[in-house]
């Protein structure tokens, strides 16, 4: 057994360093803390079978190559699975923007509402924003879920601040930007307590973690 978890965390150390990725980059993508990569790498662990199928997919390689001795031609995994996201994610955002500019010049040639069609772009602000939290909800980046909460914060400011002032010109904005502040001091403690306290993953336990 020894003689495997040698191989398996020489493979993954090889494959991680191969594709340009950090452990704590990898933990991301995996949903496990970087102290468990670690771990897998020195050997003091195996990854659960989960796992394993998790970084043949990442790496674009077998289940094979991970856990018998390195070939003589090392492996190199074809795709960076964090840049594929971030090009999904942008183009999301981005079709938010397209379809925005589509809604404006509707509105634009419609003279009832033509006076608001920019207001369109007011708005597109806060829908991609949700667009891309989403996106680093499902694939676990804490960091970029946070800082997509405070895009969403401050475009909602944005657009009750545009539309006070063109509908509602006597109404005070001012105490807005106080809550908006409130909710953002709580979007970066939300931030921090997640990244302080990793709950351990019971994988950890049954492939031979039970440091104390």
């Amino acid at each position: 057994m020894s003689d495997l978890k040698e191989i398996i965390a020489a493979n993954l150390t090889a494959l991680r360093q191969q594709a340009g990725l950090t452990q704590l980059q990898l933990a991301e993508m995996l949903n496990y803390s970087d102290k468990a990569v670690s771990k897998w790498e020195r050997g003091e662990s195996i990854p659960d079978l989960r796992v394993l199928i998790q970084l043949a997919e990442i790496y674009h390689i077998t289940l094979d190559d991970i856990v018998r001795e390195q070939p003589e031609k090392p492996v190199k995994p074809r795709l960076n699975l964090v840049k594929r996201r971030l090009l999904i994610a942008l183009l999301s955002a981005g079709l938010v923007w397209v379809i925005a500019t589509g809604v404006f010049m509707i509105l634009y040639y419609i003279s009832s509402v033509k006076d608001y069609a920019s207001l369109t772009y007011v708005v597109a602000p806060f829908i991609s924003s949700v667009v891309l939290f989403v996106f680093s909800a499902i694939w676990g980046r804490r960091i970029t879920m946070t800082l997509c909460a405070s895009a969403i914060v401050w475009s909602v400011v944005l657009i009750v601040h545009v539309f006070l002032a063109r509908f509602a010109p006597e109404v005070t904005i001012w105490p807005f930007y106080i809550v908006a502040g409130g909710v953002q001091l709580l979007v970066i403690g939300w931030f921090i307590l997640r990244k302080l306290y990793k709950p351990n993953r019971k994988s950890d336990l049954y492939n031979g973690d039970k440091s104390k």
